[in-house]
C-alpha cells in the first residue's frame, strides 16, 4: 500500500531532514575522500545525483512489473545491483568521452559509484516503504541532491580550513567528521519541517 505522503514532502525531506549522508550516513566512503575540492565534489555529486535517479526509476519499473508479477522477490537484490552497475557502466564511459578532465579526477570514486550504499539504499528504501512511481522519483532526486549538497558543503569548508594552521590530530579525516557532524545536527534542527518514515 502506498504510503499517504506528498511526493514533495519526501522530497524536501530527503534532502534536509532524511538526508543520505547527514541522518543515514550512507555513502560515506566517496564522501569523505573525494570532499577535497570543491570542482571534484560537485562533479561527483552531479554523477551520484544522475545515477540515483536513473537506477531509482529503472528498479521501480523493474520491482513492480517484473519481480512482484513474476513472484522473483528473492532475486531484487541482484537485480537491483546489476541495474546501478550498468548504469555507473555508460555513465562512466560517457564521462569518458566528454569530461576527460573531471573523470581523470574522480579516478576509481566514479565505477565505486556502483557500490555506494546510497545508491542501493534509495532502492531499497523505495521498496520498504511501497512508494509510487512519483514519490520514488522525488525520493531519488531529492536524496542526489540531498548527497550533493553534503559533500559540496564539507568540500567547501575543507578548502577555507586548509589555509588555516591546525593542530595535528584535527587535520584530515578527524576534521571532516566533525565537520560532518556539525552539519548533521544542523539539519536535522530541520526535523520538525519535515520528516518522513
Amino acid at each position: 500500500m502506498t504510503p499517504n505522503i506528498s511526493p514533495f514532502i519526501i522530497f524536501f525531506a530527503s534532502i534536509i531532514t532524511s538526508n543520505m549522508i547527514l541522518s543515514n550516513f550512507l555513502g560515506m566512503c566517496s564522501y569523505l575522500s573525494v570532499s577535497t575540492e570543491y570542482k571534484t565534489a560537485t562533479g561527483l555529486g552531479m554523477a551520484v545525483t544522475l545515477v540515483l535517479v536513473l537506477t531509482t526509476v529503472v528498479n521501480w519499473f523493474i520491482y513492480t512489473y517484473v519481480i512482484v508479477p513474476l513472484e522473483l522477490i528473492y532475486l531484487q537484490y541482484i537485480i537491483f545491483i546489476m541495474v546501478i552497475a550498468a548504469l555507473v557502466q555508460i555513465l562512466e564511459m560517457g564521462m569518458d568521452r566528454y569530461t576527460p578532465d573531471l573523470h581523470a579526477k574522480l579516478g576509481i570514486f566514479l565505477p565505486l559509484i556502483t557500490v555506494n550504499c546510497a545508491i542501493l539504499g534509495v532502492t531499497l528504501f523505495m521498496v520498504i516503504r511501497h512508494y509510487s512511481f512519483l514519490q520514488s522519483l522525488l525520493f531519488a532526486l531529492g536524496s542526489g541532491f540531498g548527497w550533493w549538497l553534503a559533500i559540496n558543503m564539507l568540500a567547501a569548508i575543507r578548502e577555507k580550513m586548509a589555509a588555516v594552521k591546525l593542530p595535528p590530530g584535527v587535520k584530515g579525516p578527524a576534521l571532516s567528521f566533525i565537520i560532518t557532524g556539525i552539519m548533521a545536527m544542523a539539519f536535522i534542527g530541520f526535523s520538525g519541517i519535515f520528516t518522513i518514515q
